[in-house]
């Protein structure tokens, strides 16, 4: 097989690429309506459903999921016989944060050495536009040999399990024989690598209460229990002095045998400064993809501008743990909730709520699809072999295709490598990697049909 026809065909595609990526980029589509409108996730909704129309895709239909959020479906009738291959992606987006932090604007495709930049580009919209590409060099060098379901998911990002519980209630609908997820990424730029494991995840809001109304410090501080410092108190019980995480009776020793991460690989992808030390013990990947970490990422209280001399009477934080394969998700929230309970110093009111969860995911990389992945990325990476490495993120929707259809193949590709600086500022894409990997899909979905072929 030769990757040429292929090759040349997604490269004069790239223009409509960046086109149709910045369109679907300008869509501010976080799906939580206390932030942005609903109107911009359904908006970009419509638009991955007349996308779909377009490429002569049937039944394509916006699912109203439990979540209050819209997934988008559609179906493509490949030869008779043929296996079916689903390809998903998801077009919600994390919030901007901070959009004065970003040199151009979040949802504006913009490009800036070598790179584009904008909300979504590599997580998840570009995955989407992946499988366009895809799809299209196929059907202008002889048509697409497989069948094809796409589901483009509305409220990944927020871990509310829409699309989760869509699909075990239609398990009908995304059947297939082959999985492939667009929405992870290389370990850095130009070497193809196909992700292994997922780490899961569990989110808690824990509230602590200690006085009827906040008191005048003055007055009060020294023996009133200020509910913020409380908070401080802990969400320090989470880690210990060196950073490593410790939920009391979830276990932190568990080591990785893969591909490695080199620490002074890791420091400059994660921009960590110049005399500030790594957490944790043990190698960075036994960190980050084989163990369990607990991250604050939110803390209500008041702003430093206008503070008063204050003590705080209630204080909230919500709390993000990640669940390596080999943990249960279900037990790691139960034992995060009690010690959050057991922990709150000075007898705090506690009370403490779950927002989202989903189980952490072990691909079986030895499947005759990992076969053809392996094969289409070595054309389409010249000199490269692909790799598999694990992944720290979370997508929960992985562990319920695999229990609804046990004999498909889940494969995990996608552009958020991490240069790509996904859930941060300046978020972008590289388009070669952009290119490149649409080209490896393609080449998989032509390898993997002759593989079904015997």
């Amino acid at each position: 097989m030769t990757a040429r026809p292929i090759s040349e065909t997604v490269s004069s595609l790239m223009p409509r690429a960046k086109t149709e990526l910045a369109e679907l980029v300008a869509f501010r589509s976080v799906a939580d309506p206390a932030q942005f409108p609903r109107s911009e996730c359904e908006a970009a909704a419509g638009w991955v459903a007349d996308a779909l129309r377009a490429e002569d895709f049937q039944d394509v239909a916006l699912l109203d999921t439990p979540d209050g959020t819209r997934s988008v479906y559609g179906w493509l009738p490949g030869p008779a016989g043929a296996p079916t291959v689903l390809l998903y992606a998801h077009y919600d987006v994390q919030p901007p944060l901070d959009e004065s932090a970003w040199l151009s604007p979040p949802f504006e495709l913009t490009e800036r050495d070598g790179r584009w930049f904008g909300r979504g580009a590599a997580d998840c919209k570009g995955g989407f536009i992946m499988h366009l590409l895809a799809l299209r060099a196929l059907k202008a060098n002889g048509g697409v040999p497989v069948s094809v379901k796409v589901i483009a998911e509305g409220s990944e990002e927020q871990g509310t399990g829409g699309l989760e519980q869509y699909a075990e209630a239609h398990p009908e609908l995304l059947a297939a024989d082959t999985i492939v997820i667009g929405d992870t990424g290389n370990f850095r730029v130009g070497l193809p690598t196909v992700t292994a494991t997922l780490r899961g995840m569990t989110m808690l809001r824990v509230t602590l209460e200690t006085l009827e109304g906040n008191l005048h410090s003055g007055q009060f501080g020294g023996a009133a229990p200020d509910a913020l410092a409380a908070m401080i108190q802990l969400l320090a019980s989470l880690r210990s002095e060196d950073g490593t995480t410790t939920v009391d009776g979830l276990a932190t020793g568990a080591e990785w045998d893969g591909l490695q991460y080199p620490e002074g690989e890791f420091r400059k992808d994660a921009r960590v400064l110049d005399g500030v030390e790594l957490i944790g013990t043990g190698t960075v990947a036994d960190r980050i993809w084989a163990r369990p970490a607990v991250t604050v990422i939110g803390i209500d209280c008041p702003p430093v501008v206008g503070a008063t001399p204050s003590l705080q009477a209630s204080a909230r934080a919500q709390v993000s743990l990640r669940v390596p394969p080999g943990q249960d998700a279900a037990e790691a929230t139960k034992l995060l909730t009690a010690h959050l309970e057991s922990h709150a110093p000075w007898g705090a009111r506690v009370r403490v709520e779950q927002v989202g969860q989903g189980q952490p995911f072990r691909a079986d990389t030895t499947s005759p699809a990992y076969t053809s992945m392996a094969e289409a990325m070595r054309l389409a990476y010249p000199g490269e072999e692909m790799q598999s490495s694990g992944m720290g993120g979370s997508i929960p929707l992985c562990n319920t295709l695999a229990a609804l259809y046990p004999q498909a193949e889940i494969l995990l590709i996608g552009l958020s490598e991490p240069e790509a600086q996904i859930h941060a500022v300046n978020e972008s894409v590289s388009p070669e990697e952009l290119e490149r990997l649409s080209v490896a899909e393609a080449l998989f979905l032509r390898t993997y049909a002759d593989s079904k072929k015997g």
